[in-house]
């Protein structure tokens, strides 16, 4: 294991940068737990303490791969895991946040991964028809049953925020922020500030549109999320081409990749700034990790955000469906 940059989530210490582990077990095609492994073992030997998972993504098969990935390596790794959905991919959406439903999520996931206890415990999303005090009050129990050692929430709204860190400390908000997701900064992340939560983004790679590497979907998977994602239908996806271009050519002047640029500005937002992007993959895993030492100037990150104005991002992030489970 190598020395790596850390960074605190309210109390609770980790690498400055995280692995996100979805796409290890669905959203972008075909798998392999072979690669996946590899690439695990090598995300902690170079240091990276933050794995990502959820009890959602492939159904359990990734808290169960992440799991095998860490055993024998517990003490290496700050183990986050999500709960809250309650239906699988490809069904009508349930989110589930009442208390019968916490403990039984917990002790499943807790079977899965093959470990006593969760580092950091995420409600993936809120429950509209549970008060969010029931749902963090029923996290609480498991922390004080030593099931669990942190809390978080994932793309909770401000007042939703306030209320949960009234029942008991939250240390983490993971939401989507990106240079063409930014819907957090006037309002949510200001509250997470003031509370001292961290802040986890998720897909600041834009789910890899913003590296680059793909100009239509014609070579995404058949069950690839993307192809049914607004920003990436015909149309928009011409449109975001142009911010795309652009940022390759900024990368270009400082002589790294358009997705190594747009990473370390995620890691710009501040220390509180904790981003993990996924990758099943060695090779994406070390240029990711390559950004963390990517320096910008005030300068630098006007140019980069001018280069991707929020205004002109084609295309929302999720379908109408999913954004009534946003910012909630």
């Amino acid at each position: 294991m190598t020395d790596a940059p850390t960074r605190n989530l309210g109390n609770l210490e980790v690498s400055a940068q995280g692995l996100g582990c979805m796409g290890m077990s669905h959203g972008y095609g075909a798998t392999d737990d072979a690669q996946s492994m590899a690439t695990l073992h090598r995300a902690l030997d170079l240091g990276v303490t933050l794995l990502d998972t959820s009890d959602f993504y492939g159904a359990g098969h990734n808290e169960e791969l992440i799991g095998r990935a860490v055993a024998g390596r517990r003490d290496e790794v700050v183990l986050a895991t999500k709960f809250g959905f309650a239906n699988r991919l490809g069904e009508p959406t349930l989110i589930r946040g009442d208390a019968a439903y916490v403990q039984q999520a917990c002790e499943a996931s807790l079977r899965r991964l093959g470990v006593d206890h969760i580092d950091l415990y995420y409600q993936h999303r809120v429950d509209p028809r549970v008060p969010i005090e029931e749902t963090v009050g029923a996290m609480a129990e498991l922390v004080q049953a030593g099931k669990v050692r942190h809390l978080g929430l994932s793309e909770a709204g401000a007042q939703t925020i306030r209320r949960a860190h009234a029942v008991h400390p939250i240390a983490a908000l993971q939401s989507e922020w990106s240079l063409w997701t930014r819907d957090l900064e006037a309002e949510i992340a200001p509250v997470c500030r003031e509370l001292g939560i961290g802040l986890v983004p998720f897909s600041p790679l834009g789910r890899g549109f913003l590296t680059g590497q793909y100009s239509s979907v014609e070579g995404l998977a058949e069950n690839d999320v993307r192809r049914s994602q607004p920003r990436f239908a015909d149309g928009n996806l011409e449109r975001n081409l142009g911010i795309v271009a652009k940022l390759n050519e900024l990368a270009a002047a400082k002589g790294v990749t358009a997705g190594q640029l747009a990473l370390a500005w995620v890691q710009h937002r501040g220390n509180d700034v904790v981003p993990i992007p996924g990758t099943r993959r060695q090779r994406y895993l070390e240029e990711n990790l390559a950004a963390l030492a990517v320096e910008l100037s005030p300068e630098d990150l006007a140019a980069i955000e001018a280069a991707a104005p929020v205004e002109q991002i084609a295309g929302n992030r999720y379908d109408a469906t999913s954004l009534t489970f946003v910012n909630s």
